[in-house]
């Protein structure tokens, strides 16, 4: 199947093949038909899968059938970086159709996006949180609402957005078309679910475990030689486009700030970043101006950037379904990625929910080459994958962050 056997209009199709869509993927060959019905769903896929086109382009159709100058459709994400994603997104299939998106979140300030609004627009998504403020100032009208989204609604419940979602959702018509997205289907996310969607539709793709194209390994090492074995990594087999996953804000602009200075270009985004240090870190990444992004899990949602050929989880997470959403930043779209974890002896309970979720024991593995017995592995000894060092680390102390330095 192709796109070109549904039937958007001209203009939607010109969209499609200006992005380069041509085969819609299994989460976006079951739910468009669905969608397109009017019908609500329940669409639980992994990272990765298509999701957003799923429902992006029938709320396109919708728009180009009906009315405009008003907000037809909302979607509400947990992320300001999964927003701003959906936001191109949008704007990217709908700029033949003279879509007008708004996305709305917090981290930047409120006027720009109150005076955008101001101005009409079709689409708007949003983080709950600044869509209620904008709704407060009377900067945004809900009342014709058709069609509501709820993507990554498990990541939402987990973020404390449960209240700010009934709030919102009070806000709206009744009578609208209810669209449920989420990785994964936990008790609170299927009660949030019951309780908004009328007689819905569910469309379940590989849900609860990962991508089937990403491939897994452990390497087991001392926590106190995680930094050396990383060093010994990305100067081995991960030498693509690389992610590495921390726990901790601290320990995500410690380790960017000590690749930096192993020669890696690099930056870091976690939750307590100025909106405009992410978003520039976000950018470089995806433009190829720095090879690794070290992040957090505040940030495994939204970070949509082609190709990532590794996802390396410095630190264990704490959850089943935390590994899930990270590692579903490669392998996405029917790409092959890899996940490597380093994994301490205090991990091994979390390495038996890892292998649980994958569905198959997951090969451990040593670095050839590395010396495990070593006290230290010198970073300056060592050739480098690049020649110079950029961090993007808006509090470290070797100065401005690199795209600022530009």
């Amino acid at each position: 199947m192709d796109f070109q056997e549904f039937p958007f209009h001209p203009r939607i199709r010109s969209g499609i093949q200006a992005v380069g869509y041509v085969h819609p993927t299994p989460i976006q060959e079951k739910a468009i038909p669905v969608v397109l019905e009017g019908r609500d769903l329940i669409g639980v896929a992994q990272t990765g899968t298509g999701k957003t086109a799923a429902f992006v382009l029938p709320i396109l159709q919708r728009i180009a059938e009906g009315k405009r100058d008003r907000v037809e459709a909302l979607v509400l994400a947990p992320t300001r970086e999964l927003a701003e994603q959906i936001h191109q997104v949008t704007c990217a299939l709908g700029k033949e159709l003279g879509i007008r998106s708004v996305a709305a979140y917090g981290g930047v300030k409120k006027r720009p996006q109150a005076v955008a609004l101001r101005r009409g627009a079709e689409v708007v998504i949003a983080c709950p949180g600044r869509l209620l403020d904008l709704h407060g100032d009377r900067a945004i009208d809900l009342s014709h609402v058709e069609v509501l989204v709820l993507d990554e609604a498990d990541r939402m419940c987990d973020m404390g957005f449960l209240p700010d979602i009934r709030r919102i959702l009070a806000l709206l018509p009744k009578n609208r078309q209810t669209l449920f997205f989420s990785a994964t289907m936990p008790p609170e996310v299927r009660r949030l679910a019951e309780g908004i969607l009328r007689d819905p539709a569910t469309v379940e793709v590989d849900a609860a475990a990962p991508a089937k194209t990403v491939s897994h390994a452990f390497y087991p090492i001392t926590e106190g030689r995680k930094r050396d074995l990383l060093l010994a990594l990305l100067r081995g087999p991960a030498t693509g486009r690389v992610l590495v996953f921390t726990r901790t804000k601290h320990r995500a602009q410690g380790l960017a700030c000590f690749l930096g200075k192993a020669g890696f270009n690099v930056a870091a985004i976690e939750g307590d970043m100025a909106q405009r240090d992410r978003q520039g870190a976000l950018d470089g990444f995806r433009s190829g101006r720095y090879d690794i992004l070290v992040a957090t899990d505040v940030a495994a949602r939204g970070i949509d950037v082609e190709d990532i050929t590794h996802v390396i989880n410095f630190d264990m997470p704490d959850s089943v379904d935390a590994y899930t959403h990270r590692v579903g930043r490669t392998g996405r779209v029917a790409k092959s990625g890899q996940a490597l974890t380093l994994s301490a002896p205090t991990d091994r309970l979390r390495r038996s929910w890892v292998e649980k979720a994958v569905g198959k024991p997951i090969e451990s593995r040593r670095v050839p080459g590395f010396d495990y017995g070593a006290a230290h592995l010198s970073a300056r000894t060592q050739p480098v994958r690049a020649p110079t060092s950029r961090i993007t680390s808006p509090r470290s102390r070797y100065g401005r962050p690199a795209y600022l330095r530009q």
